[in-house]
């Protein structure tokens, strides 16, 4: 079959056909329908964003048909229309890890453990592939979508799973007012359409790029876009304008300072949550006695639940979510090169989607 190959990191990732996939315990066989291919993905293959466990076949995520089941495996069957989830975790409740399946990071402790090298080299290969064989544990049904058109838009949902995953852990709640940082880029446009979805008052879109804020504003008179011009005091201000936040959900990328994301703590109304879901590497320095006094909370979340998934596709199967919103472009096996470049130039709600 043909994939997207990368035997190390210093190298390209290249197309090549590899043998068909074997079926295994606690696993599915599937064709791949579609994959999303991340904006970053480029920078991944050079081992900019973690290690790999090269070679492999690349790729997380993706919606797929399954084709065959192991034996032990009960709760998806044959034809059935899947998305993997892509976190992949041990069965040890007391320290548990996880693991993005065929992608870098790490979860549970971060620690990259003899439990979590042995999880990634025996679920080494992924989804940039005409078919693969995925861990049961990471797929989540899609009852409805087995006659879906579109295949292609679907590919979008681990990553709005990711950012439902983020409002469930700020508490957002029908009628909140809140706010997005980094909702230009994808996962940042991914939450303010979740936002919208799950009923929002109000979004306070914030960015860096005005004509991509306008394009979000567009999408809902709920969305209230704010440019960042680098003064925290005057950007704070600005989010809270209209009523401060009482979640805000940092979805920012590799900003070059924490500024924007303090940005966020400081709009955050009394009793708020600043919830961190992007990839912000720079420490938080963070006021003791305001926290305190003002009852706010900033937590974490990393990746999604399986049961979150579900909701999202409840939410896109019954049109409370619209993924008309989404701009998709498709690419196939052939020029994974090209495919990357691509990838690499998309914002907001433009995704480039894999179909084999």
């Amino acid at each position: 079959m043909k994939t997207w190959f990368l035997d190390e990191t210093s190298s390209d990732l290249r197309r090549e056909e590899v043998p068909e996939p074997v079926l295994r315990p606690g696993a599915a066989l599937v064709d791949v329908l579609a994959v999303h291919v991340p904006a970053y993905t480029s920078a991944l293959t050079t081992g900019a964003r973690g290690d790999l466990p090269t070679p492999m076949v690349l790729g997380t995520g993706g919606v797929c048909r399954v084709t065959a089941v192991a034996d032990d495996v009960f709760g998806v069957h044959v034809g059935d229309v899947v998305v993997n989830g892509g976190l992949l975790r041990s069965t040890d409740v007391t320290r548990p890890e996880e693991f993005i399946l065929s992608w870098t990071g790490i979860g549970g402790t971060g620690d990259r453990t003899p439990d979590v090298a042995r999880l990634r080299g025996v679920w080494r290969d992924g989804t940039f592939a005409e078919r693969a064989v995925l861990p049961a544990s990471v797929l989540v049904r899609l009852p409805g979508a087995e006659e879906d058109p579109r295949p292609e838009r679907l590919a979008v949902l681990p990553w709005l799973a990711i950012a439902a995953q983020g409002w469930d852990r700020g508490g957002q709640r029908p009628g909140d007012g809140v706010a997005v940082l980094g909702a230009t880029g994808q996962l940042g446009g991914a939450a303010v359409l979740l936002a919208l979805a799950r009923g929002a008052s109000r979004v306070v879109a914030v960015g860096r790029n005005a004509e991509a804020l306008d394009r979000l504003a567009a999408l809902d008179t709920r969305v209230v876009p704010v440019v960042l011009t680098g003064d925290r005091r005057r950007d704070a201000a600005a989010v809270a304008a209209g009523g401060a936040p009482g979640v805000v959900l940092d979805a920012l990328g590799a900003a070059t300072s924490a500024e924007p994301t303090l940005t966020g703590f400081d709009s955050l109304a009394p009793g708020g949550t600043l919830v961190l879901v992007g990839g912000v590497r720079h420490d938080l320095t963070i006021p003791y006695g305001y926290l305190m006094r003002r009852r706010q909370t900033v937590t974490g979340s990393w990746m999604a639940r399986p049961e979150t998934l579900a909701t999202v596709w409840r939410l896109v199967h019954g049109a409370v979510l619209d993924l008309d919103a989404v701009a998709v472009a498709t690419v196939g096996l052939d020029d994974p090169a090209g495919a990357l470049d691509q990838a690499a130039r998309s914002r907001g709600l433009e995704f480039v989607v894999l179909v084999p």
